[in-house]
């Protein structure tokens, strides 16, 4: 059955390994299969929540775009651009935003985790974000959205705004309420320093992840040196429980080689973790260091990025346009 597909990537600079096992390598998955009609969107507009460096904004707008064509999204199969450049997005926003009640934004975790203890400074868009999501992936007529657990909560919102919408207006199934897509045999990605937190560039050790951008060595020195504890590894999946550097490593292993975390624990339980390390290492810099070597080409092509964007853009607003034009008449504007 064919699928519409809607995902974003913000363009955060320093894209890493939890980056491309959650999102990235599903997209190319998913790019390949030529029953689906993909579009893939650097959600620009969401990087703003927080304080952003114009020119470091713009530098990884291409970099996001460098590392999606580098992993193997052709951008002749799938539209790329960025989100900024099709007003229908902020403008759709709006119009959902009137529609969706407070008591739905107050119930999204996810704005409680990023503000943290001092919500009161956080920014307005921090917390109206999701509808902003809402808004990207409604007016494609999105049928499914690829999604990790963080934004699982976001998607069932885009869900009910698409519902509340087509009741309000009397305009059934206007906007197509979309079903998540969630990846298969995927671990959620921690970093590698400490098991009990997600990898993220804003660690201040850059051993804590793999960059897409790494070197060979840097991937095996990175692996090498990653947190174990001195248990060899078991066969089993309960025997993990309490071991969260143990799960993190074989979940990597399962995630990178596209198999069950049960068929890991198959292959290496009894056996220490050097002999882990040494396979992982080989499977990721094998993976990893190509990508890295042509994302490093393509950033110097800012010409050719800058085209890729500008095209599909003028491919997304031919999309979005036109819905938001359709909406607007519904609603009487």
């Amino acid at each position: 059955m064919s699928k519409k597909i809607f995902s974003g990537v913000q363009p955060t600079g320093n894209l890493h390994l939890g980056n491309y096992l959650g999102a990235i390598k599903n997209f190319v998955e998913l790019n390949n299969d030529e029953d689906n009609k993909c579009i893939f969107c650097v959600v620009d507009l969401h990087a703003i929540t927080v304080k952003q460096d114009k020119d470091e904004l713009k530098n990884n707008i291409r970099e996001t775009t460098a590392t999606f064509i580098a992993s193997g999204i052709d951008p002749s199969k799938s539209i790329i651009f960025n989100q900024s450049k099709v007003y229908a997005h902020a403008e759709g926003s709006w119009i959902l935003s009137c529609m969706a009640p407070m008591g739905w934004l107050n119930r999204m975790t996810q704005f409680k985790e990023k503000a943290g203890k001092d919500k009161e400074k956080a920014s307005v868009g921090l917390y109206i974000y999701p509808i902003l999501m809402a808004s990207d992936i409604l007016l494609y007529d999105a049928t499914h959205v690829p999604v990790g657990e963080d934004q699982k909560q976001h998607l069932e919102l885009t869900r009910d705004i698409a519902q509340k919408f087509n009741k309000d207006f009397k305009c059934e199934n206007f906007l197509k309420v979309p079903e998540p897509l969630i990846k298969k045999n995927f671990s959620r990605i921690m970093s590698l320093k400490d098991g009990l937190k997600k990898m993220s560039k804003s660690d201040q050790s850059d051993l804590s992840r793999i960059n897409l951008t790494d070197t060979k060595d840097e991937i095996v020195n990175k692996i090498k040196k990653a947190k174990t504890d001195s248990y060899s590894i078991p066969n089993e999946e309960e025997k993990l429980k309490d071991r969260p550097e143990a799960e993190n490593l074989l979940g990597i292993y399962s995630s990178i080689s596209d198999q069950t975390l049960d068929k890991t624990l198959d292959q290496f339980g009894g056996k220490n973790f050097s002999e882990l390390k040494n396979q992982l290492a080989e499977i990721l810099s094998n993976k990893i260091y190509p990508i890295s070597n042509e994302i490093k080409k393509l950033i110097n092509d800012k010409q050719y990025l800058d085209k890729i964007l500008s095209e599909g853009a003028d491919k997304a607003e031919q999309i979005a346009g036109k819905k938001i034009k359709e909406m607007k008449k519904i609603i009487g504007f």
